[in-house]
């Protein structure tokens, strides 16, 4: 094991440390694939920080089936991590928006130009996120329609519940899996589980994923657990529940659940009137790929998502 420590000079005479964990065979060829597996660009991301240790554990373990190059980024925002933030404490900036950076930037857009400069020679990123304080998700890929045929390939080895192919038009061009892509470099984003939390099988469904890419790469030469192929999904399969009123939402289910239409995902209740305001309900058959995960709600928040149609 090798760890990789990159000073870099901030303008306002700080020094910024951007620590990777690099795994590299103990006899290198000098063609070995190399994948990038980075998490913590939101500082409530645990979930992610997990899988990355948990996959730097494994290699350890076997470290004669590794034969290729595996650099570990587990948290690339510590400062909102200390401050249980999502942007960047010190100068609020966003981590989904400063991509591709700039060296002459505030201290996000430098490390995102630092990112991107050290993992331009990657054949495959994954950008492991969780989902926020509100949402609770089922694991996916997310893929904007123009990911090319062999990032597409690649998604259906991640071993998650589903593909989602968003509209090229609603990605996020300041995200690094747009800036990655963009510059010829594979890259994938995976999400699952809820902020602040550590949802244990659903991190060990995106581990798995992670180590049978590898295997499809040629950087791992161990066991790793046969992928299940995932569904591709675009928006029209996708329904959106959005409550109608203010109150507490009780959820009847869980994620990965079949619904079937007119069936109760959940009601939202009134604390002060003693009364369920609203109820939630399928409104097509389906598999809840997204719960509400925090109860309060106001008018017009996000309930859940149901995936229907060819997916059941």
């Amino acid at each position: 094991m090798i760890e990789t420590v990159v000073s870099v000079k901030l303008p306002v005479r700080e020094t910024l440390r951007i620590k990777k964990n690099s795994l590299h065979p103990d006899v290198m060829t000098g063609r070995e694939k190399r994948i990038c597996l980075v998490s913590g660009l939101y500082g409530d991301e645990l979930g992610g920080q997990y899988i990355c240790g948990e996959i730097i554990k494994r290699i350890k373990e076997d470290y004669d089936s590794l034969s290729g190059i595996v650099d570990v980024y587990p948290s690339v925002n510590p400062l909102g991590l200390d401050a249980r933030s999502r942007s960047i404490p010190v100068t609020q900036e966003d981590y989904s928006a400063v991509f591709p950076g700039d060296l002459k930037g505030e201290l996000g857009e430098y490390t995102a130009a630092k990112l991107l400069e050290d993992m331009e020679s990657a054949d495959c990123v994954i950008d492991i996120h969780s989902s926020n304080i509100f949402l609770q998700e089922i694991p996916q890929v997310r893929l904007n329609s123009d990911a090319d045929e062999r990032l597409l390939r690649l998604a259906g080895y991640m071993n998650t519940d589903l593909i989602w192919i968003h509209p090229s038009t609603t990605v996020n061009e300041g995200s690094l899996s747009y800036a990655l892509n963009e510059r010829g470099v594979p890259c994938m984003v995976t999400e699952s589980g809820a902020a602040f939390r550590i949802k244990y099988d659903f991190c060990r469904q995106i581990i798995e994923g992670v180590f049978a890419i590898m295997k499809e790469l040629g950087i791992w030469k161990g066991t790793c657990a046969e992928p299940k192929r995932a569904p591709v999904v675009h928006d029209d399969g996708i329904h959106y529940l959005n409550c109608e009123t203010n109150g507490l939402f009780v959820t009847h289910k869980k994620v990965k659940d079949y619904v079937k239409k007119g069936e109760i995902i959940g009601s939202i209740t009134s604390p002060i009137l003693g009364a369920v305001e609203e109820e939630i309900i399928a409104p097509v058959d389906g598999i809840l790929m997204t719960v509400r995960e925090h109860p309060g709600v106001t008018e017009g928040s996000l309930i859940a998502r149901v995936v229907g149609g060819a997916l059941v």
